[in-house]
């Protein structure tokens, strides 16, 4: 493969990831649907104690937000 094929076969890669040229056989290309968020992403406000871990209190806290969070 000499440099001007690698070129084209990348250009046509891009083109078809940005949905610019036609998708590979047997795929089907969808329209993105918008993030609109959901609970599991949630993180509630807790007062920021810097000592033990609300979950595990035998470790101090390493502010992972576990515990704001649903835990998902």
């Amino acid at each position: 493969m000499n440099e001007d094929a690698l070129r084209a076969l990348i250009r046509e890669t891009v083109a078809r990831k940005l949905g610019q040229g036609q998708p590979e056989a047997g795929y089907t290309q969808v329209a993105s649907l918008p993030f609109l968020g959901h609970a599991s992403h949630y993180r509630y406000s807790l007062p920021d104690s810097g000592g033990p871990c609300l979950i595990e209190p035998s470790v101090p806290c390493n502010h992972c937000g576990y515990c704001q969070s649903h835990g998902h």
